[in-house]
């Protein structure tokens, strides 16, 4: 989730020259002239580089390594498509989803390393994971609280690690089914205790969405602005109120709750 801290919009972006300009992209920044994008090179030095090594773009989405950086960077300068139709990750034409047996697994620990404030991202882990348990009986989020001493993205007993981090880039990151397990962790800033309307349970909510496979709703053509890329798949008609949509980009929902069409696409890629 993008930091409420700056007005600046890190979407990866369209118009790679807005992104590389660290400006909000527009609907018409976005149709722009490709010969005004930075080089690949350029935009790689623009962008952030977190704590584990993996590239973060789209405001709290990894990317793994420097190939999969110039993949993005090319679908980035292509034209921007129009597609109508929650919006599901796509990976070399397939859904990025758990397999059914894991979805039901889905394990976690929590790093102690939080300190005082531990038990307080204990309870918004469950608060998130709640949204999506609760619109479907097929996927289940596990807390191993055993494995909370050794909570990384080494530890083999979990399938992603809960751990804090200190950054202005955003307020918390995740990963997706993809991801390499040596990345597949969700971060989470001191700056969510902090947030305004956006609760830290539904902070999580959108930060696990993209742990089960969903990507940003604003970068449909329907949100008219923060588009990212086109490496996704309709799963419900747009919904600007999702919690998968940034408030700033265009979405009519500033307090980030969960919605019936969030519901909708979890069963929808999942199964009721």
């Amino acid at each position: 989730m993008l930091s409420s801290r700056t007005s600046r919009i890190s979407v990866g972006i369209a118009c790679l020259a807005a992104a590389f300009a660290g400006a909000t992209v527009s609907a018409s920044a976005a149709d722009s002239d490709a010969t005004d994008a930075p080089t690949y090179q350029e935009f790689k030095a623009s962008t952030y580089v977190d704590v584990d090594g993996a590239y973060v773009v789209n405001g709290d989405e990894v990317i793994s390594n420097d190939g999969a950086l110039k993949k993005f960077y090319e679908q980035m300068v292509k034209p921007k498509s129009q597609k109508d139709g929650l919006i599901v990750n796509r990976v070399n034409g397939a859904d990025d989803k758990w397999s059914s047996s894991q979805a039901l697994n889905l394990t976690y620990c929590v790093s102690t390393k939080f300190g005082s404030r531990h038990g307080d991202i204990v309870n918004a882990m469950n608060a998130g994971a709640a949204l999506w348990e609760n619109a479907t009986s097929r996927v289940n989020f596990v807390y191993v609280s055993s494995q909370n001493s050794n909570c990384n993205t080494r530890n083999s007993s979990v399938l992603f690690s809960v751990e804090p981090v200190n950054t202005t880039q955003y307020i918390a990151r995740a990963f997706f089914p993809s991801t390499p397990k040596r990345q597949r962790n969700v971060l989470v800033d001191d700056s969510i205790w902090s947030s305004g309307n956006w609760e830290p349970g539904d902070i999580l909510g959108h930060e696990l969405g993209h742990a089960l496979g969903f990507r940003h709703e604003h970068t449909r053509p329907e949100a008219g602005t923060c588009f990212e890329d086109n490496n996704w798949r309709p799963l419900t008609p747009y919904d600007s109120k999702s919690i998968m949509h940034y408030p700033q980009c265009n979405g009519s929902s500033s307090d980030l709750e969960f919605q019936a069409s969030d519901a909708e696409g979890i069963r929808a890629l999942y199964g009721s």
